[in-house]
């Protein structure tokens, strides 16, 4: 007599209780191929390539640098520049990418999702980490630069790791919470690059944060951008803001914002397949 065969049923979880991480390490191997995938697949058919990875920022620097560092003449707390505008612009940039690739994640990968099970969480998270790859081939531009004009990292760099986990943390954090907005209204997309091009400037990336005034400044500092960006310049340049009350409030309210995003995400992924 035959056997019955097994069924297995997939359930999602319900409640607040789980995260699926144990879910995402098991899947791992996957999350490599789609960070791999995403870097691979940005940079397709072109000339230059992941040249573009570092090319990209550079630019972006040699411009600022000409219209507020030479036209506008903004202040750099004493550093050149140049040094001093790539240097936040590497973690800005970071955030900008990660934050602006996980919010359309799911609606880019519906193909994937509609067909295969595997925890969804893996599709934002490796938009994210594809971000912090772009950062690390750009650090060596920075580094060269930092030889150039002279400047050698003093005992602050070992504080560097904790703002880039801190700038990868926030731009997770924000792109779980629009990668489930997404999948409802499809203009998040739009609306997100547009909006980070104005949070830029509300960022001390081409002016430093001493501009602000000083009763506008705590308020200010509640960015945890605004954080980063200071401390990137601390840990390499000696200038910007030393670790203090303001990175600790970043910090938690960056993970406060992680908590309730993968929270919402868990919530909503149970309908994206029928919502996609």
């Amino acid at each position: 007599m035959d056997q019955p065969s097994k069924i297995t049923r997939i359930i999602p979880r319900r409640g607040w209780g789980s995260l699926g991480l144990k879910d995402v390490w098991e899947f791992r191997e996957l999350l490599f191929f789609l960070v791999w995938r995403e870097i691979k697949g940005r940079y397709r058919q072109m000339a230059l390539g992941p040249l573009w990875i570092v090319l990209k920022p550079f630019i972006t620097m040699v411009v600022m640098s000409v219209v507020f560092g030479r036209l506008a003449k903004l202040p750099s707390d004493g550093v050149p520049y140049p040094l001093f505008n790539y240097c936040a612009l590497l973690p800005w940039t970071m955030f900008s990418v990660s934050v602006s690739k996980s919010a359309t994640s799911l609606v880019s990968n519906m193909g994937v999702i509609s067909k295969v099970y595997f925890p969804r969480l893996v599709v934002p998270l490796s938009s994210a980490c594809a971000g912090l790859l772009d950062f690390c081939f750009s650090f060596l531009i920075l580094l060269c630069m930092m030889l150039y004009f002279g400047y050698l990292p003093g005992w602050q760099v070992v504080f560097l790791p904790v703002y880039v986990l801190l700038a990868l943390m926030a731009s997770l954090a924000l792109g779980l919470c629009l990668a489930t907005a997404a999948v409802k209204f499809r203009d998040v997309g739009y609306a997100v690059d547009h909006l980070l091009q104005v949070a830029m400037y509300i960022t001390p990336v081409v002016y430093p944060s001493s501009l602000v005034p000083e009763p506008w400044r705590q308020i200010y500092l509640l960015n945890p951008m605004a954080v980063v960006i200071e401390g990137f310049r601390w840990s390499l340049l000696g200038k910007g803001l030393a670790p203090g009350v303001s990175l600790y409030l970043s910090a938690g309210l960056v993970l406060i914002t992680l908590f309730l995003g993968a929270h919402l995400f868990r919530r909503g992924e149970r309908n994206v397949v029928d919502l996609l």
